[in-house]
């Protein structure tokens, strides 16, 4: 899989936080849960709600609108829901914190 990193540039809160972020012209939700920062899709699957609008409980993101919850790990929605969000690698570097996204097949044979 190859990977392009994006330099995430925001101000980022102290402590645990639920935040909109733009990475390469694309709306994520940036977390910090527990001491670990997680990159995930801003949309929820089931219903359209703004996941950055939620709040993490017990190792899970939970959308503001339903409350249907994605674990932050593997990005599976709670049991019995059938659905997932994807997940984006982070890393923090000594310059800032990196959200690594999948090169499109596009960009890769025609150079777009």
């Amino acid at each position: 899989m190859n990977l392009k990193w994006y330099k995430i540039e925001t101000d980022l809160p102290d402590g645990e936080f639920v935040k909109q972020v733009v990475v390469n012209g694309k709306k994520m939700c940036l977390l910090k849960h527990q001491d670990k920062l997680y990159a995930v899709q801003n949309t929820c699957p089931h219903a359209g709600g703004i996941l950055s609008g939620g709040w993490c409980k017990e190792g899970h993101l939970v959308c503001p609108i339903h409350r249907w919850e994605y674990n932050l790990q593997t990005g599976r929605g709670a049991e019995g829901q059938g659905d997932y969000i994807d997940i984006y690698p982070v890393e923090i570097r000594t310059d800032g914190i990196y959200v690594g996204l999948k090169e499109r097949w596009i960009k890769r044979i025609f150079g777009k």
